[in-house]
């Protein structure tokens, strides 16, 4: 496939206007930043870029924002960017101080910024979202005193960026190649870690091997490029495939490791002017063992120190509060819940049978589509058998829409070529070791890429990203029915889609909770991970994508989201399951005082290890404990909220979003 050209900058008229401003901003920056740039900074590192009053809000109200200063600060070949929150400035009272260092952008260079989408209205401010290697986006950051211009054309002096020929408000940064392959096709599932040691750099940071070449559920992949060739580390071939389960964008995260937080640490030290000081961290780590799971959380190292006990007496309360688990729900016993004509008499009851036991294999078909809202509880029988028909129809219509694409019109249609080449590439490795996909031609891998290919024209806004094979795979296993497994997911994606949204701010709602919660629920342990540079909660964000889909075995994964899908205590109780699993294992992080990079090779190692009923139990105490004041620290709409009337014609809207 031939590539496009690459628009320059340089052909840009509004752009080349903004190089004569951006000029005396600099001049400005160097005079006005003066003495505390020359002291805070090492020498031949220079600020070349400064703008006061840019805004994050870090809610939907345009009243609560936090107010900070932004810089671009080159030193010798390498531009960093960073974004420091205004000590005791936040605007609104429901806002906390703590909340500044949760969204501090500390020295991120360059080279880790796949893109940067302006938004330019007609009426209000314009703001920016810049967006990762790993698919992951800032939050926005809005310019209330205008200098967008000024910052993407410093940008430009300094590092390669090109605005794409896609969209003329996403500007691609060091985009050498097709800049239509990476956006969030980057998050690559399923790869292992390496175990062995981590290889030296000439600037003598330390980067912990990955190998992202990995099998997944059996087959072989290709190797995948990815930044660590770019810094010359060596890959090692893990010794254990049964640990290929974990995410790629979980790695990438990992690689702004010691080297650029030992930059960030050295670039910017705020501690005399905002109180933000470097946070010493250990040098090394050894990897976690987690042959015993149960009695993981009892184990401290000797000599790593004394673990702050966990406030609520976990263990206590869910030995009172828990309600044991019981046996799924079979056929026999979901009729009783049935009247004559098929209509749920007490949905609430049947909810809180299932949230407690799950459903059997048998039922599962009748149960999903009323748990996901495709059928109705009041429906009948007859009602529901209407609408399968109806709906079968309507599938076909939209499966048509695709299937009627004639290789010349393929050739001119560039979204649907890149989204069926990343469909095709994904379900051939998707769950292929469980005898429903396996095996060579398998009609069922088929069927999933049928309907993931419906729904990228179905919503075409949001279209396929990585991941959805993932979601669809239990569904279409459970349905066995291509249409219903289709509005199935449909009604899935209702909830979770936010999860997969450009901007990410479903995915960042919903690690802010989990961070609000720990806090609430164990203030040590949230204390620990603030001092150790953890609070953006990275490690957790393969949980909640896709929904502990890669922390348990396939019928287990089954099982949770039945529980979660029931909203029975509450419509987030699976970000209570994250917090139940850190506090599960907070004496072993806190013992053997992990960082960032040990905590998330810790986290990813967990999968299969983990005791569903026990987790489950736990969630739920945590859900009692935390009542009206954890549902508090969850933001209005965080997925997997249904969206309202209102809300829904923007839910996946691409363009300019408002708060």
């Amino acid at each position: 496939m031939q590539e496009p050209e690459l628009y320059d900058l340089s052909d840009d008229a509004d752009y080349a206007a903004s190089l004569q401003q951006e000029s005396a901003s600099v001049m400005m920056t160097r005079s006005d930043s003066g003495e505390s740039t020359s002291s805070s900074m090492p020498e031949g590192a220079e600020v070349v870029y400064l703008k006061d009053n840019v805004t994050i809000h870090p809610t939907q109200y345009a009243s609560e924002g936090i107010g900070g200063r932004l810089k671009l600060i080159k030193q010798g070949s390498s531009l960093f960017m960073a974004w420091i929150p205004y000590k005791g400035k936040i605007a609104n009272a429901r806002l906390s101080e703590r909340d500044r260092s949760l969204y501090t952008i500390r020295a991120v260079p360059l080279t880790d910024v796949r893109s940067i989408r302006r938004y330019t209205r007609t009426f209000g401010w314009q703001y920016i979202i810049v967006v990762l290697s790993s698919g992951l986006a800032y939050p926005s950051l809005y310019f209330y005193n205008g200098g967008v211009k000024e910052f993407l054309a410093t940008i430009k002096q300094h590092v390669f960026i090109v605005r794409s020929l896609e969209d003329a408000n996403v500007f691609l940064v060091n985009d050498f190649q097709n800049p239509f392959q990476k956006t969030l096709y980057s998050l690559e599932l399923p790869v292992s870690i390496a175990s062995g040691p981590s290889a030296s750099v000439s600037d003598g940071g330390e980067y912990p091997s990955f190998e992202l070449q990995g099998r997944i559920d059996g087959s072989i992949r290709e190797e995948i490029p990815g930044p660590s060739q770019n810094h010359g580390r060596q890959t090692h071939k893990s010794h254990d495939p049964a640990r290929d389960l974990t995410i790629q964008v979980l790695e990438k995260f990992s690689l702004v490791t010691k080297f650029a937080r030992d930059t960030s640490s050295q670039l910017f030290r705020e501690s005399n002017s905002n109180g933000h000081g470097a946070i010493e961290r250990s040098s090394s780590h050894s990897p976690p063992d987690i042959s015993n799971d149960v009695s993981m959380d009892a184990k401290v190292a000797p000599g790593e120190g004394t673990v702050p006990s966990d406030p609520l007496e976990f263990d206590k309360m869910t030995l009172v509060w828990g309600k044991p688990r019981q046996p799924p729900l079979g056929s026999e016993e979901l009729a009783i819940f049935l009247d004559s004509e098929g209509r749920v008499m007490d949905s609430d009851a049947l909810k809180k049978r299932i949230f407690y036991g799950g459903a059997e294999h048998s039922t599962c078909k009748e149960v999903w589509p009323l748990l996901l809202g495709y059928h109705a509880y009041d429906s009948t029988y007859a009602e529901r058998e209407y609408l399968k028909s109806t709906k079968k129809s309507e599938y076909e219509t939209v499966k048509q829409q695709w299937q009627c694409i004639s290789t010349e019109q393929a050739k001119r249609f560039t979204k649907f070529r890149e989204r069926k080449g990343r469909i095709d590439k994904d379900v051939v490795r998707t769950d292929r070791t469980l005898s429903f996909y396996e095996g060579d031609d398998n009609a069922n891998v088929n069927i999933l890429r049928d309907i993931l290919l419906t729904y990228s024209f179905y919503n075409f806004d949001l279209g396929y990203c990585q991941g959805m094979s993932d979601l669809l795979s239990p569904i279409l296993f459970v349905m066995e029915d291509e249409s219903e497994a289709f509005w199935c997911f449909v009604a899935l994606m209702e909830r979770l889609g936010p999860n997969f949204n450009r901007d990410q701010n479903g995915m960042h709602s919903q690690l802010f909770a989990i961070s609000k919660l720990v806090e609430l629920l164990d203030s040590p342990l949230h204390n620990y991970f603030k001092q150790n540079d953890c609070l953006n909660y990275f490690f957790c964000f393969r949980w909640v994508l896709i929904q502990f889909k890669r922390e348990f075995e396939y019928k287990k994964t089954m099982r949770m989201w039945e529980v979660l899908w029931t909203h029975y205590l509450s419509e987030h109780l699976h970000l209570y399951v994250c917090v139940a699993i850190l506090k599960r294992y907070r004496s072993k992080i806190m013992g053997e005082r992990m960082d960032f990079d040990t905590l998330l090779k810790f986290i990813n190692e967990l999968s299969g290890h983990i005791d569903l009923d026990s987790i489950l139990r736990e969630a739920e105490v945590l859900c009692i404990c935390a009542g009206e004041n954890g549902a508090a620290c969850i933001p209005p709409g965080t997925p997997p909220s249904l969206p309202t009337e209102n809300e829904n014609a923007l839910l996946y809207t691409q363009e300019d979003e408002i708060l």
